[in-house]
């Protein structure tokens, strides 16, 4: 059984994690026949991923939250870059939201426009369906 010998710091293993996401959504959305494009960085554009069809391109920003409560405020952080979605997912619970992006400075998570998924294959594709 291999053993993990290395020594991450703590802000090298938050871009693991939060990389482990990006992963997660790119292979779910390939699983269900989107081709997705990953930039090789998003400093300024805040854009983790690209997905496309035969027509149209959509930029994705995935971000999680430390929080089980899904009526937490969320900031926007992408204010200015031409996004279309947010994909939240919660670190602590097994749920996500999907959010077309706002203008607003703060909105709350499970507002009436955000999709709420449960952390699975499934019920993601059957939520991002919807937007």
């Amino acid at each position: 059984m291999p053993i993990k010998n290395s020594n991450i710091k703590q802000e090298s293993l938050a871009v693991h994690k939060q990389l482990s996401y990006e992963q997660l959504v790119a292979a779910w959305l390939l699983s269900d026949g989107w081709e997705v494009l990953v930039p090789a960085i998003d400093h300024g554009k805040k854009t983790d991923l690209v997905i496309a069809d035969d027509t149209n391109f959509y930029r994705i920003q995935v971000k999680t939250v430390e929080s089980s409560n899904d009526s937490i405020t969320v900031e926007n952080k992408w204010k200015g870059a031409k996004i279309d979605y947010v994909i939240y997912f919660s670190r602590t619970a097994e749920w996500g939201y999907i959010a077309p992006a706002f203008n607003e400075n703060r909105k709350r998570l499970n507002s009436p426009d955000h999709i709420r998924f449960h952390n699975h294959q499934v019920n993601f594709l059957k939520a991002f369906s919807k937007v």
